[in-house]
């Protein structure tokens, strides 16, 4: 399968007085993982959908290879979707439906087997051929869909919420699955979810969306670890965000002073430009915030643990901090046999590596 870049310049689309997507600007390399990822009505099914062809800009450019595609027909964009309902032919068998789009593009019947064969293996579900869809699992059903779709050998390939409809096992499953399509066919393929874990786990970049616009455009460690806007660091993972004055910056990062304690701390600033006095926010995930038990004197950041619990992997510690007006914080560390290290009503200190705090500008600007 050969992939093609995407470029898309200046899209828009409104509905009346809504904005469904504002003027927005995005580059896919070829053979890239993109995940477009946002609550509902930010903006990435508008977008998904513009590409395909499904809906049409109000302004704006789509290219793909350096072609302009944004007025071509959905059928002429060599452009496949695979959708969350899988939209199966329910009369025919799998085969037939996997071939079905070859027959649409006159492929000779020797050819639309060989490939379709070829497409069934892709997705290691050679035996079900015969079947009818209704004798399928979920799972092997969005397989067949996918099949479907890159049985043509399309340049881009959509993926609209594919997993939404499967359990969580069956989706950890499949996730895996199309990573590895991925992998082998260098499909360019742009997934829309708006599961976090999802997007972090498969994608290359991930393209958080929020009221029609971009908001950060990244890695999935980009995203996670450097949030540029108080909407990234809140929306992706769990967080723990603290009220902060900045003190002084230099070359390294950022001199703070977290709410009224009077012993200033360490901050990354993340690439944003900060002032001295400004407020601000620092953003500490729960698997960096570390907790030990505290001495009477510390005169460090204090709190009282209020509840302990365990999630599978991970033991999650709640604690209550002793400075007013600061909110509740989530330590996190992996789940080991045997009682937690504190107590509920014990006092504790609370502490971070400097490289792991994020100044983020409070009030949610990047």
């Amino acid at each position: 399968m050969v992939s093609s870049s995407l470029r898309i310049l200046e899209l828009s689309k409104r509905y009346g007085d809504f904005v469904a997507l504002a003027p927005t600007s995005l580059d896919v390399a070829k053979g890239e993982f993109l995940t477009l990822l946002g609550p509902s009505g930010s903006g990435k099914t508008t977008l998904l959908s513009l590409i395909a062809g499904l809906a049409h800009p109000d302004e704006g450019q789509i290219l793909v290879d350096d072609a302009d595609v944004t007025h071509s027909p959905a059928y002429d964009r060599d452009i496949g979707v695979v959708f969350q309902n899988y939209a199966l032919f329910p009369h025919m068998t799998v085969e037939d439906n996997i071939a079905f789009p070859l027959k649409m593009r006159k492929v000779s019947d020797a050819e639309a087997r060989r490939r379709t064969m070829e497409a069934l293996e892709t997705v290691r579900l050679p035996h079900v051929a015969k079947r009818f869809p209704r004798e399928l699992s979920g799972g092997q059903q969005q397989r067949i869909a996918l099949a479907r779709c890159i049985v043509y050998r399309p340049a881009i390939i959509l993926m609209d919420e594919p997993l939404g409809a499967l359990d969580k096992k069956l989706r950890d499953q499949m996730q895996l699955e199309i990573k590895r399509i991925h992998r082998e066919l260098r499909a360019t393929i742009i997934y829309v979810t708006h599961d976090q874990e999802e997007a972090m786990t498969m994608s290359d970049r991930i393209c958080l969306m929020n009221a029609g616009a971009i908001e950060q455009l990244g890695t999935p460690e980009d995203l996670y670890f450097r949030p540029r806007s108080m909407f990234v660091a809140d929306f992706l993972g769990e967080s723990n965000l603290l009220s902060a004055t900045v003190r002084d910056v230099d070359a390294e990062g950022l001199d703070i002073v977290l709410a009224d304690q009077a012993a200033p701390s360490r901050a990354v600033g993340n690439g944003s430009s900060f002032a001295a006095g400004e407020p601000i926010k620092i953003m500490v995930r729960p698997q960096n915030l570390h907790v030990v038990t505290a001495a009477a004197d510390s005169g460090g950041l204090t709190g009282r643990l209020v509840d302990v619990m365990i999630s599978g992997s991970l033991t999650r510690l709640y604690i209550a901090p002793e400075t007013s007006g600061m909110p509740q914080l989530v330590a996190a560390y992996p789940t080991r046999s045997g009682s937690p290290p504190h107590e509920i009503g014990q006092l504790v200190s609370l502490g971070w590596n400097p490289a792991d705090a994020v100044a983020i500008r409070d009030g949610g600007g990047h």
